[in-house]
């Protein structure tokens, strides 16, 4: 697919995709939603969907996943509709992989390769567009590592050679020298995702030493949760991108955030979640998102407006709970509530726990929400910036009786200290807070 950026150049002629699905590969999204959402993972891509093939299965073909009619079906369609890939919604073996790209590139009156993907593979390639960190680009590139290697004799550009007689020997040994380059490469940058994840360790402690909270998002790709810290930040700190497409925020962002009260918090974004997330690309973020662990708070985003509202609520509390993150410090927010009446919504009874309904985009008032989050966070001392007068010696004297100081300055207009209170003390001495 392009890889032209956050924005797909209008200039730049649009790759052309026929998705395929089964039944069973859709579980447990209907295969209209299921497909419904391929088709928004391929414009996040920077394709366009113009053909789409469903088919009814018992079980899968091991040589071709799907019956061999439908992909003659395929191939038929394919000059027709002046189609350059076909994405399945299905995971592809190598073998199955080999064999489709096969039967789509054998046909000469093609001016084009025919690209074949599977829903993995496409999500790692989106992944790989929207990384921008280094350790999201480590990341990325470690997974679609993992990815490769079992497909070894389906994947363009490496060796194919069946197993079997008539075919050991020299093919064999080509094969193996692939698979130990992919491992080397896999070692190196794990080894280089190491010394990246010990930088990380460092400023989540220094996180911890200064007694801030954390409160993370999580939830669903495109549920809201960029939107949602956009209007929870400090209005000096700098905005997170948004757009109404699948996986738009891929790297995590931080930014300050103030109470009503005037306590300091941090709200940290993480990635979106999707349904059958590739394993290998959870394993390979992983220690990104154990960083919710540490968060005091974790604000569950869900798309309220959403039909697959159920199922991507449990999409998220799977991937939270295989994580080993403590789910009992989940709220649930839900979003996009101008687009549903509230009243007249049903909401499963497995989603437990106390629900906010909002919208971000439009709603004025966020007060419900940061109510919550006031309640719900942990006691914790908060660093404060204090501006005391001379005449109240007395108060100087407590804090500093009381606290360490952080820093202290005699200035003409009193003495200015920054301390660390909790929010109680953050109260009583409110007026002096700078």
């Amino acid at each position: 697919m392009y890889n032209v950026g956050m924005d797909i150049i209008n200039d730049v002629k649009k790759e052309r995709v026929i998705i395929v699905g089964t039944d069973i590969g859709a579980y447990p999204h209907s295969l209209d939603s299921s497909l419904a959402e391929l088709e928004e993972l391929v414009k996040a891509d920077g394709a366009e969907v113009v053909g789409v093939v469903t088919q009814n299965i018992d079980k899968y073909s091991p040589k071709l996943l799907i019956g061999s009619g439908k992909v003659d079906e395929i191939k038929d369609m394919i000059p027709k509709l002046e189609a350059n890939a076909v994405v399945f919604n299905d995971e592809l073996s190598g073998v199955q992989l080999r064999n489709l790209d096969d039967i789509f590139n054998d046909n000469k009156k093609f001016d084009r390769e025919i690209k074949v993907l599977d829903r993995t593979n496409l999500i790692l390639d989106i992944f790989a567009l929207r990384a921008s960190t280094y350790e999201g680009k480590l990341q990325v590139q470690l997974a679609q590592l993992n990815y490769q290697l079992p497909r070894l004799l389906g994947i363009d550009g490496w060796s194919r050679t069946g197993g079997g007689i008539g075919t050991r020997g020299p093919g064999e040994q080509i094969i193996e020298t692939d698979r130990r380059r992919l491992l080397r490469e896999i070692d190196t940058i794990r080894r280089k995702l190491k010394r990246v994840q010990k930088n990380r360790e460092l400023t989540r402690s220094r996180r911890i030493d200064n007694k801030i909270p954390i409160v993370s998002l999580v939830g669903y790709t495109n549920a809201g949760k960029s939107t949602l810290l956009n209007r929870l930040k400090v209005s000096d700190a700098k905005e997170v991108y948004v757009k109404n497409m699948l996986f738009a925020t891929l790297d995590p962002n931080s930014r300050r955030a103030k109470l009503p009260s005037g306590r300091e918090y941090i709200i940290s974004d993480t990635v979106g979640f999707v349904s059958k997330l590739p394993t290998k690309l959870v394993e390979a973020f992983k220690s990104t998102l154990e960083e919710i662990k540490y968060s005091d708070l974790i604000l569950h985003v869900i798309d309220a407006s959403s039909e697959d509202m159920d199922i991507q609520y449990s999409t998220t509390m799977k991937i939270l709970k295989d994580l080993d993150i403590d789910t009992e410090k989940v709220i649930n927010v839900f979003n996009k509530s101008d687009k549903i009446d509230v009243m007249e919504t049903l909401i499963s009874p497995k989603i437990g726990g106390e629900k906010i309904f909002l919208s971000a985009k439009f709603d004025e008032d966020l007060s419900e929400l940061l109510d919550v989050i006031e309640k719900k966070l942990p006691e914790k001392l908060s660093r404060v910036e204090l501006l005391i007068d001379y005449n109240d010696s007395n108060v100087l004297s407590e804090i500093l009786d009381n606290h360490k100081y952080e820093s202290l300055e005699y200035l003409n207009d009193g003495v200015k200290l920054v301390v660390f209170l909790t929010s109680e003390e953050f109260n009583k001495f409110k007026r002096y807070v700078v």
